[in-house]
C-alpha cells in the first residue's frame, strides 16, 4: 500500500445547486455587510438568515444542514469579534443567537418521533430534557420569563441536536462521511487561525480581549494570547479540537496530517489541560476496540504526527509557553489554578448539594475561588437541584453506557472515535460546563451518531437491508459541507 501523499481535502463542488443557493447568499451577504462596514446591521441580518436556511436544508437537504449548523457553531464568534471591532463593542450581540437558531431546527426530529419515542429508545433524552424544562420552569419563577431563555437555548439546543442524529439513525453513512470532513476542514482552519491568533494578535481579538472581565484568555498582544481561535474562548475551542483531532484517526487520507499539524499546535497552545486530559482518555478508549490493522494504523499516525509537531513545540516563541503549562501537570500543588478549583469545589459543593429545588435557569455558581463555566456538575446542582439533576444525569449516563456496547467499533473506527469522543468530553464534567454550548454540541452529537452507528449496524432483516439502501442512496444523492 502506497502512501497516501500531504495534500489539502478535497475540493467543494457546491452541487446541488439549490441547496448551496441560500448558503451562498448568506455568505455574500456577509462579505458585502463587512465590505461596506455595515456590520451593525449584520447582527440582526445574520442570525435571521442563519434560522432561514437552516430551515431549507433541513427541509431539503439534511446532510448539508448538519455541516452548515457546525460550521455556524465554529465561524459565528470570529463574525462577532469582526464585527464589533468595526461597529462598536455590544455585549450581549444579538449575533450570538445564530448557533443557537441554527440548531434550534431540529427541535422538528422530536416532535415527529415523540409519539414512538419509547420504543425507538428515545427515553432517555427525554429524561434530559425534561429536566431542563423544570430548570427553565424554576427560573422563570425565580428571575421572570428572560433571564433563563437564553441559557434554556445553552442547555436545549444540544441534546435536540445529538436526538436529531440518534432518530435519522438510517442515514448514519451520510452523516457518518459529513461529520468526517467537516472536522477535518474544521480542525485544518481553526488551527491554522489559531496559529495566526497567537502569532499575530488580530486587532478584533484583542478589542475582545480588552474587555473581557479576567485575563484567564492571556493579555491582548502577540505571544500572549491563550489561544481561542475562531470560537467565543479557549475551553470550548479546545474541546472542538479534540474531538476534531481524534476524528482525524479515523480518517484515511493524507491531508489530515497537514490538519494536524496546525491543530495539535493551536491544541497545545490553548494550554487547556482539562481539553488535553479529554484527549487522552478519547484516545485511550479509541484504541483497544480496532481491528489489530487499525490499531497499527492509528500508532503508525501517532509517530508521523509526533514528528510533525514536537519540532514545532520545541521552538520559539512556542516552546516556552507550552513546555511551562505541560510541566505543571507534574507539579499540582504548586498551580495556582488548581488550588483556586480545589477550594472553590471546598466552599461551594455544600452549598450545591443543599439545592434541592435548584435556582433554575439563569443561576451561577455561588464561588469566590471557580468562574462561572468551571464546573458542570457544580452547576448541575446549583442550577436544576436534585430534582432536575437526577433526571439529567440518568439520561446522559443511560445514553453513555450505551455507546459502550459492543455492537459497533471493531469495523467502524469512526463510531468507536465518536464514542470515545462523548466520553471524554464526559469526563471534562469537573472541570468545565461539558454539557452547555459547544461543548453540549461535541457531548450530545458525538453521543447521538454513536448510537446510530449501533443501530445501523444492528439491522439484519429485509427491511432493515431496504433502509441501509435507502442511506446509501441519500448519501450519494448529497454533497457534504
Amino acid at each position: 500500500m502506497s502512501t497516501p501523499s500531504l495534500s489539502l481535502p478535497k475540493p467543494l463542488t457546491f452541487q446541488p445547486t439549490l441547496a448551496w443557493m441560500p448558503i451562498l447568499a448568506l455568505v455574500g451577504v456577509v462579505v458585502v455587510g463587512l465590505g461596506l462596514k455595515a456590520g451593525s446591521g449584520l447582527r440582526l441580518v445574520y442570525p435571521l438568515g442563519c434560522c432561514g436556511t437552516a430551515l431549507w436544508l433541513y427541509c431539503r437537504y439534511p446532510t448539508l444542514y448538519l455541516g452548515f449548523t457546525w460550521w455556524i457553531w465554529f465561524i459565528t464568534p470570529c463574525l462577532r469579534r469582526i464585527i464589533d471591532w468595526q461597529s462598536g463593542w455590544l455585549d450581549p450581540n444579538p449575533i450570538m443567537l445564530a448557533p443557537f437558531l441554527t440548531t434550534l431546527v431540529t427541535l422538528f426530529t422530536l416532535i415527529r418521533a415523540f409519539p414512538k419515542l419509547y420504543w425507538r429508545g428515545g427515553l432517555p433524552f427525554i429524561f434530559a430534557i425534561a429536566a431542563v424544562l423544570y430548570g427553565w420552569l424554576v427560573g422563570i419563577l425565580n428571575w421572570s420569563l428572560i433571564p433563563p431563555s437564553v441559557p434554556l437555548l445553552n442547555w436545549l439546543t444540544p441534546i435536540l441536536f445529538g436526538f436529531h442524529l440518534f432518530a435519522n439513525w438510517q442515514h448514519y453513512p451520510a452523516y457518518r462521511q459529513t461529520l468526517q470532513r467537516v472536522f477535518l476542514w474544521g480542525v485544518l482552519v481553526m488551527g491554522t487561525y489559531g496559529v495566526v491568533q497567537y502569532l499575530v494578535a488580530p486587532p478584533w481579538d484583542r478589542l475582545w480581549l480588552m474587555n473581557q472581565d479576567t485575563q484567564v484568555f492571556g493579555i491582548p498582544e502577540p505571544l500572549g494570547i491563550r489561544v481561542f481561535s475562531t470560537m467565543n474562548s479557549t475551553q470550548p475551542f479546545a474541546c472542538v479540537l479534540a474531538a476534531g483531532l481524534v476524528l482525524l484517526f479515523s480518517d484515511r487520507g493524507g491531508s489530515r496530517f497537514l490538519a494536524a499539524g496546525v491543530g495539535y499546535l493551536s491544541f497545545l497552545l490553548t494550554l487547556a489541560r482539562s481539553a488535553w486530559l479529554g484527549w487522552g482518555i478519547s484516545l485511550l478508549l479509541f484504541i483497544p476496540p480496532l481491528h489489530r490493522r487499525l490499531q497499527m494504523r492509528l500508532v503508525l499516525s501517532l509517530v508521523v504526527i509526533t514528528l510533525l509537531v514536537l519540532p514545532l513545540t520545541a521552538i520559539d516563541p512556542f516552546a516556552g509557553v507550552i513546555q511551562t503549562r505541560i510541566q505543571s501537570l507534574f507539579n499540582i500543588s504548586a498551580d495556582v489554578s488548581f488550588n483556586a478549583r480545589f477550594t472553590g469545589y471546598h466552599n461551594a459543593l455544600g452549598i450545591a448539594l443543599s439545592e434541592f429545588m435548584g435556582q433554575g435557569l439563569g443561576g451561577i455558581i455561588i464561588s469566590d475561588s471557580l468562574g462561572l463555566n468551571d464546573s458542570g456538575i457544580l452547576s448541575l446542582f446549583f442550577i436544576l437541584g436534585w430534582f432536575g439533576t437526577i433526571p439529567y444525569l440518568i439520561g446522559l449516563v443511560t445514553l453513555l453506557l450505551r455507546t459502550l456496547q459492543p455492537s459497533v467499533g471493531v469495523a467502524d473506527p469512526f463510531a468507536a472515535a465518536a464514542r470515545a469522543i462523548a466520553i471524554g468530553t464526559f469526563a471534562q464534567m469537573g472541570l468545565n460546563e461539558s454539557m452547555l454550548g459547544v461543548f453540549g454540541m461535541v457531548l450530545w452529537s458525538f453521543i447521538g451518531i454513536a448510537l446510530a452507528a449501533q443501530k445501523y449496524a444492528r439491522l439484519g432483516t429485509a427491511e432493515g437491508r431496504g433502509q441501509r439502501a435507502g442511506g446509501k442512496a441519500y448519501l450519494n444523492a448529497e454533497h457534504n459541507i
